[in-house]
């Protein structure tokens, strides 16, 4: 998760690796979302942008499944960095909405429950600067989670701290928002998946894959 008081909220997280180690069915869920989002990624993406990789989990998983890949992370938070490097990941210390990357240089972005850290017109900005960096036909994944799913489902598995801690989310996206918003910029909508469930208002998370047209 990407963190900047000047465009987005923070708030202290919870450590990803630390839940994700502690927790057998948060960490199951978590590996299906992230196969879930390697599904989606093109066999000829030679070069692979985490964008917002947080502590590096997700990121990781794409180094270990392309180890013939070019893939990296971008990072805004010092200790996040740290934590990736510490594991060996490739991450650049960048803002989101101030990116020195090249136009038209990344074969696929990944933005994995980064977006909802930003405000709505903030947020725009990032997926134009996605939009800028990807090669033509490159393809953009955007994962972003039901806010009100996620509580009523910590609350069941009795995981209280999680359930009630500050997230810093400034927006809450629905797929129809967030598909009329990547159409509005450009980009030709491939697949919608809603997971665990087919619909929304029952999922935790919502998978979009679009590409920017040649």
């Amino acid at each position: 998760m990407p963190t900047n008081n000047n465009f987005y909220s923070y708030s202290k997280t919870l450590p990803q690796r630390e839940q994700y180690a502690k927790n057998r069915l948060s960490r199951i869920y978590w590996n299906y979302r992230n196969r879930t989002i390697l599904n989606n990624i093109h066999k000829e993406a030679n070069i692979i942008l985490d964008a917002g990789c947080g502590e590096g989990i997700t990121l990781e998983k794409l180094t270990k499944t392309y180890p013939n890949k070019d893939v990296w992370g971008i990072e805004i938070d010092k200790e996040k960095v740290a934590i990736c490097r510490k594991h060996g990941l490739t991450v650049t210390e960048a803002n989101l909405l101030q990116l020195n990357t090249p136009s038209e240089t990344i074969d696929c972005c990944i933005l994995a429950e980064v977006i909802e850290h930003f405000k709505f017109q903030d947020a725009i900005l990032v997926i134009k600067e996605m939009y800028r960096i990807l090669r033509k036909d490159g393809t953009l994944i955007v994962v972003f989670p039901n806010d009100f799913i996620f509580k009523i489902t910590r609350i069941a598995a009795l995981m209280f701290k999680e359930a009630f801690y500050n997230t810093g989310h400034l927006w809450q996206w629905t797929p129809g928002e967030m598909e009329k918003q990547l159409r509005s910029l450009g980009f030709r909508i491939i697949k919608i998946t809603n997971i665990p469930f087919l619909i929304w208002p029952l999922s935790l998370h919502c998978i979009m894959v679009a590409h920017k047209p040649k």
